[in-house]
């Protein structure tokens, strides 16, 4: 029997790729590569040392992780990396102790990173 939550799950990843988004350029230690993504947001609550909430809001980019590859190897988002979205740079990066990516999904094909604009 097939697992319906998993197809169904599949089938929206690949509507999401296909209808809802853009070419960006990632790019690292002088590679690069132009792939899809999704643009999405996060937002970061975290308390600071005197107890007041700092909520802070990362640009996402949604990637399929078999797109991300980088001198010839399939890479794993960085702190230091840069996407190139229209005329907008953004660098790989999230509040302390937050990690720069997460999976998207549970089948671990399209991964979140998180970004904030520098240029």
């Amino acid at each position: 029997m097939t697992d319906l939550l998993s197809t169904g799950s599949t089938w929206l990843h690949q509507q999401r790729h296909a209808h809802m988004s853009k070419t960006v350029t990632i790019s690292y230690g002088g590679n690069s590569v132009s792939l899809s993504a999704t643009v999405g947001r996060t937002i970061f609550k975290q308390l600071d040392a005197y107890g007041r909430l700092i909520r802070t809001e990362s640009r996402d980019f949604l990637v399929r992780a078999a797109d991300l590859v980088l001198g010839g190897s399939q890479a794993e988002p960085v702190s230091g990396m840069q996407i190139t979205e229209d005329t907008y740079t953004y660098e790989v990066m999230a509040p302390a102790g937050e990690p720069v990516w997460r999976w998207a999904d549970i089948n671990r094909i399209t991964r979140r990173i998180h970004t904030k604009q520098v240029g």
